[in-house]
């Protein structure tokens, strides 16, 4: 089947978010489902919030051209996602009783991708001072000068967060939000915040050009940079756990294929980890942990890391609050 030519209908329509971390799903996930089922893989690129907007639009309008997108995992818990997204609870059934996946590892709102982080990066090169840890460190600019980066899209939460957390707020703490404290502790480094990203390759590029020296990013992303030689460290002492879901539109022209391709990254336990190995994000599956890499086990937080600093955002409080953050948000960053 793999090897007969492709018709218009062996394909699936798949929204991502562009750069390396297309690339490392194409060689680990799309390329092998092609081979084993003869359906293409066609890659849109697009930001988180772009395809936020494209799938309410296309389901809105009737004309979904589409058939799967990569959303945050907080936001596949949203009631906005649910509206342009079939529920997946039937088809996870049969994933139900695979005892290698995590009992998250398909939901309602989209089969889970991977977990990793959002996390402080620091350039390591020339720094007699230490490198940063916490997101007091990313504040200290008289100890870690340089220029700073910070995401700014439809999702201002963890940039909120960490600034509660540099101005002293405990982890158990911090939801929910005190937004007003954490807009006063940004008015102190917004002067200093050199790059204002809004794509994975964004914060990728600015790194390259050197435009920050320290900055709050993903780890798929810092973990690619490393990969390509670039002198890049960070720091789960300053971090939040996030994942993406495998989402599937309404009314998606290819719903079988798509479901097929859902179906073969959370069966391939081999296809998971040849992911995560160049992405250094944690799989759905234990046993795919078992085949990465030992070196890229390591940059997995740990157990302890996890307990004591690494945090797991409020998703219920985030989605409840998600007009009032963005509003709040985009009057003070513009």
């Amino acid at each position: 089947m793999a090897n007969r030519p492709a018709t218009a209908e062996d394909r699936v329509v798949i929204g991502s978010t562009g750069g390396a971390y297309d690339r490392a799903l194409k060689e680990a996930w799309f390329d092998p489902f092609t081979r084993a089922t003869g359906i293409e893989v066609t890659v849109v690129s697009a930001t988180n919030a772009e395809m936020r907007a494209k799938a309410a639009a296309m389901v809105k309008s009737g004309n979904v051209t589409w058939d799967v997108y990569l959303d945050g995992e907080i936001q596949a818990a949203s009631d906005a996602h649910r509206k342009v997204t079939e529920d997946l609870t039937t088809f996870c059934a049969r994933f139900s009783t695979k005892v290698d996946l995590a009992s998250n590892a398909c939901e309602a709102g989209g089969a889970l991708l991977q977990s990793t982080a959002t996390l402080l990066v620091y350039r390591t090169s020339d720094r007699p001072e230490g490198a940063p840890e916490t997101w007091a460190d990313m504040w200290n600019l008289g100890k870690y000068p340089g220029g700073r980066a910070f995401p700014n899209f439809d999702d201002p939460w963890r940039v909120l967060a960490a600034a509660l957390l540099a101005d002293g707020v405990k982890k158990d703490e911090l939801f929910p939000l005190d937004v007003d404290r954490a807009f006063r502790k940004l008015d102190e480094i917004r002067n200093d915040v050199t790059l204002w990203w809004r794509t994975g390759d964004q914060s990728v590029q600015g790194f390259r050009d050197g435009e920050y020296d320290v900055g709050q990013i993903w780890l798929t992303r810092a973990k690619a940079m490393r990969n390509d030689g670039l002198p890049i460290g960070w720091s789960y002492k300053a971090s939040f756990l996030v994942g993406d879901r495998i989402a599937l539109i309404k009314g998606a022209p290819h719903r079988e294929n798509a479901l097929k391709l859902i179906a073969f990254w959370l069966d391939n336990p081999a296809v998971q980890a040849n992911a995560c190995d160049i992405l250094s994000c944690t799989p759905p599956s234990t046993e795919a942990i078992s085949l990465m890499s030992e070196a890229s086990r390591k940059t997995m937080p740990t157990t302890a890391e996890i307990k004591d600093s690494v945090i797991v955002p409020d998703a219920a409080w985030i989605n409840a609050n998600a007009a009032m953050l963005l509003q709040r948000w985009n009057d003070w960053v513009r």
